[in-house]
């Protein structure tokens, strides 16, 4: 019998292959999209603050190096 029955052949293990594939795929993205949300999430360290505010003007050298000793 050659019909439209139970018998997927090897088109049947292909899918079954494919599913896999895509169902890891479908794993690796989701562990990339949240390991990447997650470095946004960090926050910057006391130093980056302090260089970013002196960068800006927002503090003086001599402000910058008391407080860079302070850290």
């Amino acid at each position: 019998m050659d019909g439209y029955g139970m018998s997927y052949g090897v088109w049947g293990i292909l899918g079954l292959i494919f599913s896999i594939l895509v169902i890891i795929g479908l794993v690796l993205l989701i562990k990339y999209l949240w390991e990447s949300s997650g470095a946004k999430r960090e926050q910057e360290s006391a130093l980056e603050i302090l260089k970013k505010r002196y960068a800006r003007g927002e503090i003086s050298k001599e402000e910058f190096e008391e407080k860079k000793k302070d850290i």
